[in-house]
């Protein structure tokens, strides 16, 4: 047992291993199983197998370097629509209190304290001032 054990130590030791895109690509794969057990089409059967040879093929490759690189696009990816769904969730939570302006400069989105009229604001990511107007809201 002790032999089999360093075996696959040593066969282990220098591959990419898990990361965020195995977990995404072993989801998919799941989600197609189960998708096959209820529909029952032949073509399913093969994307499974994909999936699953992608996702191990990743596991066990040598060229971290490669690796890293599609993960990271992952993650690029992932924190975009994360971002997204954020600031929308944001906005409708904070719809009656908060105003959100683009700063021109530096695009970014900047929540403002809702009151009517022209207000003077400093962006906190570039240091550019800039005005706002605001036209619905309490009056100062």
């Amino acid at each position: 047992m002790a032999k089999f054990k360093d075996k696959l130590i040593r066969f282990a030791s220098g591959r990419y291993g898990t990361d965020a895109l195995y977990y995404v690509i072993s989801g998919a794969a799941l989600i197609v199983m189960i998708v096959y057990i209820f529909v029952q089409k032949w073509w399913l059967y093969p994307i499974i197998l994909l999936l699953l040879g992608w996702g191990l093929f990743r596991c066990f490759s040598r060229n971290i370097y490669r690796r890293r690189k599609e993960n990271a696009v992952l993650l690029k990816v992932w924190r975009a629509v994360k971002g997204f769904f954020k600031l929308n969730f944001d906005r409708v939570r904070f719809c009656r209190s908060k105003v959100f302006r683009k700063c021109p400069h530096c695009k970014a989105v900047l929540r403002l304290p809702r009151a009517r009229g022209r207000h003077g604001v400093r962006c906190p990511r570039c240091g550019q001032s800039f005005e706002v107007r605001v036209a619905l809201g309490k009056k100062k």
